[in-house]
């Protein structure tokens, strides 16, 4: 059977929306582009009478239209199957964010019912399976968008909260004006008000916002920071083949940054930040290593942390060391959210049937603790320094941990070796971004191929390196005990958006079910049973109150 207009219309439809979305995220940086693309994807599930299947179709297809052209640095050395896979399975779950969508957009306030499903189902991928995958969530979209600032006060998901709920907005006042304009129905309706408080509702807030979050960049107490960006000798899996060359290399720029310093190029800085894998050589345990950091840390008259490999039982931790030139190591951080596929690979036995590269996965430990470190810096009290290597940016509770327990600044060691010259760095840099605005905190990125950073508590970046070349990175940044209202709501925004989708999807079932009873129960009473004038199950009164539930929209 050849496909329908309709179905045909839709997938264009849902398409359209996938590419616009990917074509938001850096480095491109279109932000607006994901407002319509939601927008995009909000009329094609409201016109008309469209099924929970057909609306399932729509967010499948939109999936794989985003997440194919958003993720190919997935598979760059391994080849096309892991990325091809996760785009799908990522796709599915827009199968069910447009099955969801389309059910509970038949109550009042569409847009808003539109927005929660979003973000219900970014939670749903940002948790499950293997511990969720957060990449591409519409609010890492948003640098340099008038939106930003809602983070501040609703976290990320309420800022893709905003963004859905702007788009679905937007495209339901745009409705609302071509109906008026061939019914010659008044403006002033139940739809064109929705439409309106829907499309400002996320500006309004990012207004409120706007002072507070960009006031973050300024503060009475500072410190000097420099991260350092050694670089490796190639890109690839194998980037660490030459691990003595990688240390080396971040020996040689903070050398250089010492050499700087003494020629009065440059400010002593207080803390010196090293990448993820900066020392793929213990140097708990190998005293060369040892001695060639600390006397980097005494050349530059600061300490570092050192992006490094702990062994231990019954696995190594990817770690970061607070190294002290005179004393070694002084603090540890271990990273607690390890990446499944890459430092571990649950279902071993299975998913090696399918890659020959399975087997290259690491056997790391996940750390614990409270996710901070103290650094001691000379002539002041120590500095709370909060850490999200790499891979834990993406997820909420990394940073929101660290800032629960009194980070002044925020650290992210990166190592993007593995991925080549990909979007994938551009992508993560916009991630510390976010978490800039949502916990009112400076943010220093160090990577060791790039794109490095220091990232201003607005989103803004005060200086950022190049790609695949050393690099140091010097800035004075301000340090914040305070706390954003989002880190004081916490996960509740979240919490509430998904139980009150839930809740919408129960109530519309329920509605149906309510509704084939009583059309049901008309078929079988006896003639002339209801009086004239009943609201009895089956009246033409409550017939006409169900079908609001049957496809109608605001």
């Amino acid at each position: 059977m050849a496909p329908t207009r309709e179905f045909l219309a839709r997938t264009a439809g849902a398409v359209l929306s996938g590419v616009l979305m990917w074509a938001s995220f850096p480095p491109r940086d279109l932000w607006f582009l994901a407002i319509a693309s939601l927008a995009v994807l909000f009329a094609t599930l409201s016109t008309g009478r469209i099924s929970a299947a057909m609306g399932a179709w729509v967010g499948f297809a939109f999936g794989l239209s985003f997440f194919l052209p958003l993720l190919p640095w997935i598979g760059v050395y391994v080849g096309p199957l892991p990325w091809v896979a996760l785009s799908v399975v990522l796709a599915v779950y827009y199968a069910l964010f447009g099955a969801v969508a389309t059910t509970v957009m038949r109550l009042r306030a569409a847009p808003v019912w539109f927005a929660a499903s979003w973000v219900t189902v970014e939670w749903a991928r940002s948790a499950f399976p293997f511990g969720g995958f957060p990449w591409g969530r519409a609010a890492f979209s948003q640098i340099g968008s008038p939106l930003l600032p809602v983070a501040a006060l609703f976290g990320v998901p309420g800022l893709s909260f905003a963004v859905a709920l702007t788009g679905a907005g937007l495209a339901s006042l745009i409705a609302v004006l071509v109906l008026r304009r061939r019914r010659d129905q008044p403006l002033v309706r139940v739809g064109a008000i929705t439409a309106v408080i829907a499309t400002l509702a996320g500006p309004i807030c990012a207004a409120i916002m706007w002072a507070p979050v960009h006031h973050a960049n300024h503060s009475d107490d500072t410190i000097t920071v420099a991260a350092i960006q050694g670089n490796v000798p190639r890109l690839g899996l194998d980037f660490n083949a030459q691990r003595r060359a990688v240390l080396d290399n971040h020996i040689r720029e903070t050398l250089a940054l010492a050499d700087r310093i003494n020629s009065g190029q440059a400010t002593r800085p207080d803390i010196v930040i090293w990448p993820e894998n900066s020392s793929d050589i213990d140097p708990t345990v190998n005293s060369d290593a040892a001695d060639e950091i600390s006397g980097a840390s005494e050349a530059v008259g600061a300490p570092i942390m050192v992006g490094t490999l702990v062994d231990g039982e019954p696995g190594p931790t990817n770690s970061v060391l607070v190294w002290d030139g005179a004393r070694g190591p002084i603090a540890r951080y271990d990273k607690q959210i390890i990446q499944p596929f890459g430092e571990y690979l649950p279902m071993r036995s299975f998913f090696r049937l399918f890659s020959s590269y399975a087997d290259q996965a690491g056997h790391f430990q996940p750390g614990h603790g409270p996710g901070v470190v103290s650094v001691p810096i000379t002539g002041r009290d120590p500095v709370t320094v909060g850490i999200s290597t790499c891979w834990e940016v993406a997820f909420d509770r990394s940073a929101r941990k660290s800032v629960d327990h009194g980070a002044q600044f925020l650290s992210v060691p990166t190592n993007n070796a593995t991925f080549g010259r990909t979007e994938m760095t551009y992508q993560q840099l916009a991630m510390s971004q976010v978490r800039a605005v949502e916990h009112g905190r400076a943010v220093v990125v160090a990577a060791t191929t790039g794109v490095s950073a220091v990232v201003s508590p607005d989103g803004s970046t005060s200086s950022r390196s190049g790609f695949f070349v050393p690099a140091m990175l010097e800035a004075e940044i301000p340090l914040h005990t305070d706390k954003t209202i989002s880190d004081v709501l916490g996960q509740i925004p979240e919490i509430v958006v998904v139980v009150c989708t839930l809740a919408g999807l129960l109530t519309v079932i329920g509605l149906r079910l309510r509704t084939r009873r009583s059309s049901h129960d008309d078929h079988t009473d006896p003639p002339g049973t209801a009086a004239s004038g009943s609201t009895a199950p089956g009246s033409r009164a409550q017939h006409a109150t169900a079908k609001e539930f049957d496809g109608s929209r605001d």
